[in-house]
């Protein structure tokens, strides 16, 4: 007997996710790429950005850096280490867990991360 399990792209997918004074319906990979590299320090609104990354070993991470920015997660981590080494920037808010990263955002205006697709984000939460 065959048995098939039919499962939601959307649940193993990963998913942009933004505090609710960000105000922008539309976050496009350029302006993502930006952002996590820390090149972007502020929304159009004017809101400064804070950025919440899991860390790189995660395997949500490691999935976002590939699906969403379209780069490895090691690239990142170089791009980081060059900031924090030539003190010329900040480097990314790391948090130890999904939920964690979620909390986060939600508590912090002007704040970005990720969420597993299937993760409950409530009202508060962007979502992208």
């Amino acid at each position: 007997m065959f048995c098939g399990l039919a499962l939601s792209p959307r649940l193993y997918s990963v998913t942009i996710i933004t505090h609710s004074s960000v105000g922008q319906a539309d976050i496009p990979t350029t302006q993502l790429r930006r952002i996590f590299s820390m090149r972007q320090l502020r929304w159009q609104n004017g809101i400064a950005i804070t950025v919440f990354v899991l860390p790189s070993q995660h395997p949500l991470h490691q999935r976002f850096s590939k699906e969403k920015l379209g780069i490895f997660p090691y690239q990142l981590d170089s791009i980081w280490q060059k900031l924090s080494f030539s003190g010329l920037g900040t480097t990314p808010i790391v948090v130890q867990t999904p939920e964690d990263l979620l909390e986060a955002v939600l508590a912090t205006p002007g704040a970005i991360g990720y969420a597993e697709g299937s993760m409950k984000t409530g009202a508060a939460i962007n979502v992208h």
